[in-house]
């Protein structure tokens, strides 16, 4: 295959996944789902292929001139565009893909905004994947966006069943969009700063740390964490989104009463 103008495959990140049962497994996934699916970063077409046997709507991007052209050919019943996934609007029902790894945050700030789709099963760096899903403590990036989204862990991939190898093992994370966001979009950015507030403010006990954070005092943090059943001894990472979204509600809700002089 011809170097894309863009760069060879390792400035464009390209690891091809060629392991049967991994490609099966997304496969599946996105057979729980409905809807048009989009495929990004298709490649060579190894997921292509076997995605086309689900019958759905199906759109395959990738930034390689070369292996649009070339997938084009071997899949014409499907639409396969020369985009870059940055600026290509993330708008069908499902998104799946072998992401590039060197832009992986990028993509996921992208995907995790208002949008149209539903449902997301992304292969990225495994360590991406496990924080994201909250394996071992929630992140802050994760806590801030759990409102709106949940974040599943489907599996470890061995960086040996990619080629070019890649440096790191790989992981499975899928992520839904919540019917019933738990926090109301128009609190998002107020929110996202308390949460980060939270997160980096000065050590010691939570209950100092949010005291600080949201000007309450002892009693209304106390009421909050009784409330919101989150042991004193917790770090930030423990918090789960349920948690984390009485916190905001209670501390939003008693600085409207301090503002209103209630």
């Amino acid at each position: 295959m011809p170097r894309s103008s863009h760069g060879g495959r390792h400035e464009l990140g390209q690891n091809s996944l060629n392991h049967h049962p991994t490609i099966d497994q997304l496969v599946n996934l996105v057979a729980t789902t409905t809807g048009p699916v989009l495929e990004i970063g298709s490649g060579d077409g190894a997921l292509t292929r076997e995605l086309v046997r689900l019958k759905r709507p199906l759109t395959a991007i990738d930034i390689d001139e070369h292996r649009v052209t070339h997938l084009r050919r071997s899949l014409p019943t499907i639409q396969v565009e020369q985009a870059n996934v940055l600026r290509h609007p993330l708008d069908a029902s499902v998104i799946v893909g072998n992401i590039p790894f060197h832009i992986t945050t990028p993509i996921l700030r992208k995907l995790l905004t208002p949008g149209l789709w539903r449902h997301a099963f992304l292969i990225t760096q495994w360590e991406v994947a496990r924080k994201r899903a909250g394996v071992g403590g929630s992140t802050m990036m994760t806590a801030q966006t759990a409102p709106w989204f949940t974040f599943t862990l489907h599996g470890r991939i061995p960086s040996s069943r990619f080629a070019p190898r890649p440096n790191v093992d790989g992981g499975i994370l899928g992520i839904s969009r919540r019917g019933s966001p738990l926090v109301p979009l128009t609190d998002r950015a107020a929110y996202e700063r308390f949460v980060r507030t939270v997160f980096t403010g000065p050590g010691g006990r939570l209950t100092r740390i949010v005291q600080r954070a949201t000007q309450m005092n002892a009693s209304e943090t106390g009421r909050a964490f009784h409330r919101a059943a989150i042991d004193p001894r917790d770090l930030p990472r423990d918090l789960d989104a349920s948690q984390w979204a009485i916190l905001w509600a209670t501390a939003r809700d008693n600085a409207h009463r301090r503002r209103e002089g209630i």
